[in-house]
C-alpha cells in the first residue's frame, strides 16, 4: 500500500483528493495535516465523506511515515514549507499550488499528456493548474507538431470552486446564480504555464495566447473554447489529435461535440476538434477539481508508482 499523507487538508481540493484517496485500493491516508481543524473529524469539514472515514486532521506529523505527500495549501506555501521541513530521501511530493510549476527544485510539471514517462520516475512533481489543464490539451498536438503560427484565442468559464472555499464577494450565492462574469482577462496566471509549454515544444512560437476567463454561475468543471489560425483541413486536423492522444487515459477526441456534463465528477478530458475557414476551433471539457486538480495529482501519484493511470480514477460523469 502506498502511505499518503495531506498538508493543507481543509480546501475544496483536498476534500476531492480525500474521496479519490479513501477509495483508492492502493492506498492508505496516514494523515492529513490542518492548523484549523486539527482534532475535527475530516468529515465535519468534507460532508461528502460522512460514512466512508472516522480520520481526523492532524495538527502533527511526520513525514518519514509516508511515501507521497500532497501539498494542498494555498499558492505561495509549497516553497516555505519545503523551505522549512527536512524532506525525507524516499518521500514524492506532488504540489497542487502554483510554487514549482517552473519545475525548479527538482519538480516535474506533472501534465501526463505531455511527459508521461518523465513524471513515471520523479520524485516531485508539480500539478499543473486547472485552466492550464484544459487550454494545454486544446494547444499540445498542434505545438507538438510545430502548427501554431499565430495567436491563439481563448474563451473559458470556470465553475466557483475555483475560487476556492473561502467565501467572497464574487463566490456569494446572491451574486453568482443567474449571473456571468469576467475576471484577469489577458492576465490569468495560468498564462504563465502555458507559454512554457508551448515554446518548449514549438520554440519559435512568438504569438499572444489572448486568454479570457469567466466566471460561471455552477460549481464544478471549466468548458474553454480555443482557436487559433491553421494550414489543416478538418478530416486531418481530427486525425492528428486522435493519433496525439491514442495512448491517453482519459483525454480522447469525441466524433461529435462535447458539453460540460460528459466531464463534470470524472478525470476526463474531452477535445472536440473543427475547421472554419481557416481557423482550428478546439472545444475542452474538464472538471476544474478532478482533471483540473486532484484527480490529476492521483494520475500522476499512480504514475510515479508504476500504478494502472486509471486506478481509483474509473469515475461516473454527471451526465444523464
Amino acid at each position: 500500500m502506498i502511505r499518503a499523507g495531506i498538508i493543507g487538508g481543509a480546501g475544496y481540493t483536498a476534500g476531492e483528493l480525500l474521496r479519490l484517496l479513501v477509495n483508492h485500493p492502493e492506498v492508505q491516508i496516514v494523515f492529513v495535516h490542518s492548523t484549523s481543524n486539527a482534532g475535527n473529524r475530516l468529515s465535519d469539514v468534507h460532508g461528502g465523506l460522512e460514512g466512508d472515514t472516522e480520520l481526523r486532521f492532524a495538527a502533527d506529523y511526520d513525514l518519514s511515515s509516508v511515501d507521497v505527500v500532497f501539498l494542498c495549501s494555498a499558492h505561495g506555501q509549497s516553497r516555505q514549507w519545503l523551505a522549512e521541513h527536512e524532506i525525507p530521501t524516499s518521500l514524492r511530493i506532488i504540489d497542487l499550488a502554483q510554487d514549482f510549476r517552473d519545475q525548479s527544485e527538482g519538480f516535474v510539471y506533472g501534465l501526463p499528456e505531455l511527459q508521461r514517462e518523465r513524471i513515471r520516475t520523479a520524485r516531485r512533481v508539480a500539478n499543473p493548474g486547472c485552466f492550464a489543464t484544459a487550454i494545454q490539451l486544446a494547444l499540445l498536438p498542434l505545438a507538438a507538431a510545430g502548427l501554431l503560427e499565430d495567436e491563439v484565442h481563448v474563451t473559458a468559464v470556470t465553475g466557483s470552486t475555483g475560487a476556492g472555499v473561502k467565501p467572497s464577494a464574487t463566490t456569494h450565492f446572491s451574486w453568482r446564480a443567474s449571473n456571468l462574469s469576467v475576471y484577469k482577462a489577458f492576465t490569468h496566471q495560468h498564462l504563465l504555464e502555458i507559454g512554457r509549454t508551448l515554446r518548449g515544444l514549438q520554440p519559435a512560437f512568438d504569438r499572444a495566447v489572448n486568454f479570457v476567463p469567466l466566471r460561471g454561475d455552477f460549481t464544478r468543471g471549466i468548458l474553454a473554447s480555443v482557436y487559433t489560425r491553421c494550414a489543416l483541413d478538418e478530416e486531418a486536423l481530427r486525425k492528428r489529435y486522435a493519433d496525439y492522444y491514442a495512448g491517453a487515459a482519459f483525454t480522447c477526441v469525441p466524433p461529435r461535440g462535447v458539453d460540460l456534463k460528459q466531464a463534470v465528477n470524472t478525470n476526463k478530458a474531452l477535445v472536440d476538434v473543427a475547421v472554419h475557414e481557416g481557423k482550428a476551433h478546439m472545444v475542452v471539457a474538464i472538471d476544474n477539481l478532478l482533471k483540473g486538480a486532484s484527480g490529476q495529482a492521483v494520475q500522476n501519484m499512480n504514475l510515479m508508482f508504476g500504478l494502472d493511470e486509471k486506478t481509483g480514477l474509473r469515475l461516473k460523469a454527471s451526465a444523464f
